[in-house]
């Protein structure tokens, strides 16, 4: 399961089926430094994304 915890880094290298969510999001920074270091829920913030429904979709993708 997918938490906001996680490092965006993290969830793409072990669910590399999650890119596309996080790119319909508007999380377009996947490869950036700060990807590397930033939570899901401080990455979101940053971009005026709403975490909870992020992570429920980043959930949905790796459950199929």
């Amino acid at each position: 399961m997918i938490t906001k915890e996680m490092s965006i880094t993290e969830v793409v290298q072990n669910f590399p089926e999650t890119v596309e969510v996080f790119m319909k999001h508007g999380l377009h920074c996947l490869g950036c430094a700060a990807a590397r270091f930033e939570n899901i829920e401080q990455g979101s913030r940053a971009h005026g994304i709403d975490v909870n429904v992020l992570v429920e979709d980043l959930n949905k993708a790796v459950k199929h």
